[in-house]
C-alpha cells in the first residue's frame, strides 16, 4: 500500500512539478545523497574491518572489554549524536572554548577551526554510530571462518597482511556488503542530523517539500527517485555476491579455532588504542554529553511532557513489537511447514518494508489511511448522522503501521533464524507421538522459540522508539514520542532541554546491544 500511494501521488502531480523537482531539487539533493552514502560507507568500512580483525586474530589489553564496547554505538541515534557533537565543537562548545581561552583568541576569525555543521561533519557524525554494523557483520565472519584459511595460507608463504588481503577478506565479503546495505539504509533514513547540520540530502528535500513548500507531489516524486535508488543499491549489492559461495569448515573439536596470535608492548597498546577512537567518538562522547546536561536538568525526570512521551512511545513501540513478531512468526511458520514458491514470495515481499526510507514510509502511509478515514466519516455522516473524525490517520496508529512496516524484517528475520536451529524431526517426532500440528506449535515449537520471539520483540520496540523520520511525519497534534520530543528541543536550540529524554532513549537501546554483543561472543 505504501509504494502503491507514493507512485500514484508522484504521477498526479503533473510534468511542471516533476520539472521543478529534476531542475530545482534533485541535482544538488543527490549530489550530497550521493556523497554522504559512499563516504559514510567507505570511513564505516574502515572502522568496522580493522577493529573486527584485531578482536577476532590477536589478543592484546583489554580485548574482551573493547570487544562488548565496539557494539555500544549502536545505541546511540545518530540524530542524538548530531546534537552531541554540535554542543561540544560547536564555537561556544568547551573545546573551541578551552581553545581560545590557551591562545589568546577573541573572535573566530583569529584561528580556524573544522565546521561540523558540514557535509565532512555529516559523514563522521553518521559514521560513528553506523561502523558496528560492518563490525558485527565481520566479526561474525571471521568468527566462523576459524584458524583453517589463515593456517593454510601461511604454511604456503602468506604474511599476516597478504592473509588477510588474499584470503579472509574475499571470504567475508559477503558479510561485509551486508553490513554496509544496512549502513546505506540507515543513512538515507536519517533526517534528524543531516537537518541539524545543514546537509540537504534527498530525504531532508521530501520533509522539506511536503511540509514547508507545500508540494506533496514534489514530495511524493523525490520519495520515488529516493525508492527506486534504495532498490537499484540492494540489486547490486545481491548482484555482488551471487556466486560468491564458501562453507565455514571448522576443524576437529580438539583443536581451538580461536587461538589469537599476542602482541604486547607498544604492538598490543596500539591495538587498544585504534580499537578505542571508535568507541570513544561514538558512544563515550554522546553519552557523556548527555549526562552532564541531564545532571543539570533533574526536574525534567517529572516533567509532563516528557512522562506523555514516554507513554506513546511505549505504546507505539510495544504495538509494533507485538504486531511484527506475530506477522513475522506467521511468515517463519509458514516457510517451515510449506516451502512453496508462493510462501517464499510472500515472506520477501512482505519483509521489503525495511529498504523503504521512514519520509517515504509516511508519504504513502498517511494518505491512504486519511482517504479511509475521510470516506468512513462522510458515510457515517450521511446514513448516521455521526462524525468519527482522523481515526486511524489522526491517531497513533499512523506511526504503528509504519514502524510496522518497516520493521517487519527484522522480526522476522530473527524469528526464521530461531526457526532455523530447530530441527525438523521435532515435528514429526511430536506427530507420530499422537499430536496434530497445532498441538505440535503450541507444545513443542513455541517454548523452544520464546528467546527468538524474546529477541524480535526487544529489537523491534527499540527500534521502534529511536525512529524519527516516519514519526515527525506522521504524529498527530498533541502527540509526541521521545523522538519528536527530543526533535522539538534540538530544533529550538534546547539541546540540554532535550539530554533528558536522549539518555532514555540510549539507555533502553543499550540492552539488545549488550545482548548481540554477548550472543556472537558465544
Amino acid at each position: 500500500m505504501p509504494v502503491g500511494a507514493v507512485i500514484w501521488i508522484a504521477f498526479s502531480g503533473g510534468s511542471e512539478s516533476m520539472e521543478h523537482v529534476l531542475a530545482n531539487v534533485l541535482p544538488r539533493a543527490a549530489g550530497r545523497t550521493v556523497l554522504l552514502v559512499a563516504l559514510t560507507g567507505l570511513v564505516t568500512s574502515v572502522f568496522g574491518i580493522a577493529t573486527a580483525w584485531l578482536v577476532t586474530t590477536f589478543e592484546f589489553p583489554f580485548r574482551r572489554l573493547l570487544t562488548v564496547a565496539l557494539v555500544l554505538p549502536l545505541a546511540i541515534p545518530s540524530y542524538i549524536a548530531a546534537y552531541t557533537f554540535v554542543e561540544f565543537l560547536d564555537y561556544t562548545g568547551p573545546v573551541q572554548t578551552l581553545l581560545r581561552q590557551f591562545f589568546g583568541f577573541k573572535t573566530i576569525r583569529d584561528y580556524w577551526f573544522p565546521d561540523i555543521r558540514s557535509l565532512g561533519g555529516a559523514v563522521l557524525i553518521m559514521s560513528s554510530v553506523l561502523y558496528p554494523y560492518v563490525y558485527l557483520a565481520c566479526r561474525s565472519s571471521f568468527l566462523m571462518q576459524g584458524r583453517a584459511a589463515g593456517d593454510v595460507a601461511r604454511t604456503l608463504g602468506s604474511g599476516i597482511w597478504r592473509t588477510l588481503w588474499r584470503i579472509q577478506l574475499p571470504m567475508a565479503r559477503p558479510a561485509i556488503m551486508i553490513g554496509l546495505t544496512l549502513v546505506t539504509m540507515e543513512t538515507l533514513n536519517d533526517i534528524g542530523a543531516v537537518e541539524y547540520l545543514g546537509v540537504n540530502t534527498i530525504t531532508f528535500s521530501i520533509y522539506d517539500s511536503w511540509l514547508n513548500r507545500g508540494s506533496l507531489a514534489g514530495a511524493a516524486q523525490l520519495a520515488l527517485i529516493l525508492l527506486v535508488f534504495v532498490a537499484l543499491l540492494i540489486w547490486v549489492e545481491r548482484m555482488a555476491r551471487r556466486r560468491q559461495r564458501f562453507v565455514a569448515n571448522r576443524t576437529t573439536a580438539s583443536v581451538n579455532d580461536h587461538i589469537r596470535r599476542p602482541l604486547a608492548g607498544w604492538k598490543g597498546a596500539a591495538a587498544a588504542l585504534v580499537c578505542l577512537v571508535p568507541v570513544a567518538i561514538g558512544f563515550l562522547l554522546p553519552l557523556l554529553m548527555l549526562m552532564h546536561y541531564a545532571g543539570n536538568r533533574l526536574e525534567l525526570f517529572q516533567d509532563d511532557r516528557l512522562l506523555k512521551a514516554i507513554g506513546h512511545s511505549v505504546t507505539v513501540s510495544g504495538s509494533a513489537a507485538l504486531a511484527t513478531v506475530l506477522i513475522g512468526f506467521t511468515l517463519a511458520y509458514a516457510n517451515r511447514g510449506h516451502t512453496g514458491r508462493v510462501t517464499r514470495m510472500a515472506g520477501r515481499v512482505a519483509s521489503l518494508g525495511y529498504g523503504m526510507p521512514g519520509t517515504v514510509l509516511a508519504i504513502g502511509v498517511l494518505f491512504p489511511l486519511a482517504a479511509f478515514d475521510n470516506a468512513l466519516d462522510a458515510f457515517l455522516r450521511e446514513h448516521l448522522g455521526v462524525s468519527t473524525g482522523l481515526l486511524l490517520s489522526g491517531t497513533g496508529f499512523a506511526i504503528f503501521y509504519a514502524c510496522s512496516t518497516r520493521f517487519l524484517t527484522m522480526a522476522e528475520g530473527t524469528i526464521d533464524a530461531g526457526f532455523h536451529k530447530l530441527s525438523p524431526h521435532l515435528d514429526m517426532a511430536a506427530r507420530t507421538l499422537g499430536r496434530n500440528r497445532l498441538q505440535t506449535l503450541f507444545f513443542v515449537l513455541l517454548p523452544n522459540m520464546r528467546p527468538a520471539l524474546l529477541t524480535a520483540a526487544l529489537f523491534v520496540f527499540v527500534e521502534t522508539m529511536k525512529e524519527l523520520s516516519a514519526t515527525i511525519l506522521l504524529r498527530p497534534f498533541n502527540f509526541n514520542t521521545l523522538a519528536t520530543l527530543i526533535y522539538e528541543d534540538a530544533s529550538r536550540a534546547q539541546v540540554e532541554n532535550a539530554s533528558v529524554a536522549a539518555l532514555i532513549i540510549v539507555l533502553v537501546g543499550l540492552v539488545p546491544v549488550l545482548f548481540v554483543s554477548r550472543t556472537i561472543e558465544r
